[in-house]
Order: C-alpha cells, then structure tokens, then sequence
C-alpha cells in the first residue's frame, strides 16, 4: 500500500509527488497517457521562473527524473474512481487494476477543447495555441487569429492586440458572448478585426508551421487568411467525470477545493487545472501540487497508523 496516490502525471501531480517524498511518505503516480501532462506541448517555455527558456518537453523530463530519484513509484493506467472511507481508500482503473491507499491526490488537469480540425494536434506549438499568455510573445509583430467568443477569447484577443501587427478575432456566431465591456476596449483597437459569424474551416501549413486559416463568413465561400498563429479559445474540459462521488463539482465540472486542495471527503484532495480557480499556469500548477501534498501529509500525520 502506498501512503499517497497521485492521479496525474502533470506539472501539479508531480509536483505533489516531490513534496510528498520529501515528507517521507510513500507515493504512486499514476498517469493515463504521458507524463509531463500538456506542457511537454509547449516548443519554448519562457515564463517559468529561473529558466529563462526550456522545451515543455525537458521540462517535465527534468521534473520527472527528479521524482523518480526521490524515489517515487509510477504506473499507467486511467483511474475509474476512488471508493472506500477517510484513511482507507482505493483507486481503481479502467484496465482494473486497484490501488489502495491512505491519501489521494486529484491532479488530472484540463484539456482545451479542440476545434477538431485536420492537422489541428500536429501544428500545437507550430502555429497553433491555446494560451496567449505562454505563447503570444513569440508572435510579436505578426498577424494572428483567435477563435472564440466567450470572455477567455477576448481576454487572449486583449494581450495579444497589444504584442502583434493585426488580430483577427473569429466567433460562429454574429454577437460575442463575452463582458460588454471588454468586447468594447477590444474592438475599439485599430489592429483588431472581428470576424463574426465566421467560422475556421481548415488549417493550411508550410514546412511543418501554420501560414493560413481556411474561413467562411456567415453563408459566404470559403476563403484563405494569412496569419502566422491561430489562438484557439473555446473553453476547457476538466477530467473530473469519474470522480464526482469524492469531489464536489462546479457547473462546468470543475473540482470546488480551498486553496490547500481540500474538498468534501477527508483525504481526497485536488491540485491544477482540474480546480476551480481563476489563473491556469504552469506556476500555479506547480504551487497546487505543493499545497495539496502538504496537506494530504498533514492529514496522514493527524490520522496515526492506521492497519
């Protein structure tokens, strides 16, 4: 029996496994897919503090490395759910493996819903994006594009009419669904063109990076845009589904945890992109996984020995 399960295998999981070894407690990481989570994505991370620039790919090899020389244990598979009571838990997968434990940390992240484009997951980090604050300075200067109509859509717009030559701001539908306030500073812009109801219809690359967007306008014919990025913002799914019997969820599905990752059931705690919360970045990431892990240490040592 491991002392802590960790469900993730991002920045926040593994972070949350360092501060737990570092506590002297025994722990499982468990990941569905790769470890490193969906900064391994990113080409160039520049806005982590200390390392002026790294792959997203070394990054999460570095982090991982780290934790397995702590002496951390890692496994594959995709947890189903969590059942047993306070102190006494199990996970269990899809491929139906179990995993008891005393402690379980949620970090299973967010993914950015894709506008299912051919080519769309090729070109992430060649063109295509989903976070103007990690990317958008490599475009200073250029044409870009940003689809989406909500309040995160026009906030990415926002920053980024701020950093490039032109802003093309791509929405399905005639009318934003965003503040009305913002719609107004961001359209009173010179450099920002709105392009509404307009729908992305393909992406066209050259040499392995973007150079175009194929688009149509209302019920017009399809055309070709030249931009050099293509922001895509049409929301986040956060992997919670399977774990709402132990989490309390939001609307959308987020986890609802204080700031140390607690939620409803003793011992279960939440870290990242899976809990409500208004900034979603690799510090924040980072600092979940630190303070759900001292947590769940702390709620081991105030639990004693259990048999």
């Amino acid at each position: 029996m491991h002392e802590i399960v960790v469900i993730g295998g991002g920045p926040a999981g593994l972070t949350a496994a360092l501060y737990a070894r570092r506590s002297g407690k025994t722990v499982l990481v468990l990941e569905k897919e790769g470890f490193g989570g969906q900064i391994t994505a990113s080409s160039r991370v520049e806005n982590y503090p200390g390392i002026p620039e790294i792959s997203g790919a070394e990054l999460a090899e570095r982090m991982m490395e780290q934790v397995l020389a702590l002496g951390a244990d890692t496994d594959v598979g995709e947890a189903a759910g969590i059942r047993g009571e306070p102190g006494r838990l199990t996970v269990y997968t899809e491929e139906g493996e179990e995993y008891p434990c005393k402690a379980v940390i949620l970090a299973t992240g967010a993914r950015h819903r894709m506008l299912g484009l051919a080519g769309e997951g090729e070109l992430v980090g060649r063109g295509v994006s989903y976070c103007a604050v990690c990317d958008g300075e490599f475009y200073r200067g250029r044409d870009v594009a940003v689809a989406g109509g909500g309040d995160t859509a026009l906030q990415e717009a926002l920053l980024l009419a701020d950093l490039c030559r032109t802003v093309y701001v791509i929405h399905r539908r005639p009318v934003f669904r965003g503040d009305a306030l913002r719609q107004e500073r961001l359209f009173s812009r010179p450099n920002v063109r709105r392009l509404a109801p307009g729908t992305v219809t393909g992406l066209l690359p050259q040499d392995g990076q973007l150079r175009a967007i194929r688009l149509r306008e209302g019920s017009g014919p399809e055309r070709e845009l030249a931009v050099d990025a293509l922001f895509v913002a049409v929301g986040l799914q956060p992997q919670n589904q399977a774990f709402a019997g132990v989490l309390a969820l939001d609307g959308d599905g987020y986890a609802l945890a204080d700031e140390q990752g607690a939620g409803p059931v003793p011992g279960v705690f939440a870290a990242g992109d899976c809990r409500r919360k208004t900034v979603r970045q690799l510090t924040t990431a980072v600092a979940d996984g630190a303070c759900a892990a001292l947590a769940a240490c702390r709620f081991l040592d105030e639990a004693g020995p259990r048999k």
